[in-house]
């Protein structure tokens, strides 16, 4: 299935340019020399690249769950909720934190964040940010990221066909591939 061409208000991304956006953001962290104890993601959209640069900086991950995209269908910001802890599998988060997630966009999220770190979690010393995405439009610029995205696109991300479909068009849609195999 081959994507729409991007443009100043959309940005279509594949899997395969999915992975190598992470791959790069990975490799941009790396050319800092920064050294980090932990890497927290942003759920849902730093679920993947937070996975990713755990496995590549062989470092647990810690998830904190955020959600502001609930309104229209997943395409309207509104009110931030922040979940009350973060889940880690080693220890307790601490030290140099590389804060993860898909995009920036308005900034309030990597802001209120920050700010939840500081209030809730003393032991953490730094925190830095990294995204793939990073919206002229934010009021915050994270200190890695791929793509600086001066029009501000919505970004059509390839999980999002996720969104909107139930387990009963699932079974449809893998019907239907298997019917043209």
């Amino acid at each position: 299935m081959s994507l729409p061409a991007s443009t100043d208000t959309d940005l279509w991304v594949s899997w395969a340019d999915y992975h190598r956006s992470i791959e790069q953001l990975c490799l941009n962290i790396y050319d800092s020399d920064w050294q980090f104890d932990h890497i927290l993601c942003l759920a849902r959209g730093g679920m993947r690249v937070g996975d990713v640069i755990s496995r590549i900086y062989d470092l647990p991950l810690a998830i904190l769950s955020t959600s502001s995209y609930r309104d229209a269908g997943g395409t309207q910001q509104s009110a931030l909720d922040i979940a009350r802890y973060i889940t880690t599998t080693r220890g307790n988060l601490g030290g140099k934190v590389l804060l993860v997630d898909d995009l920036v966009d308005s900034g309030h999220t990597l802001e209120q964040v920050g700010l939840h770190l500081r209030e809730q979690y003393p032991v953490v010393t730094e925190v830095r940010t990294a995204v793939i995405w990073y919206k002229a439009c934010s009021s915050v610029k994270p200190d890695y990221f791929v793509e600086h995205l001066p029009t501000n696109p919505w970004i059509h991300q390839p999980f999002e066909d996720y969104d909107t479909i139930r387990p009963q068009q699932l079974v449809a849609w893998v019907k239907k591939g298997q019917a043209q195999a």
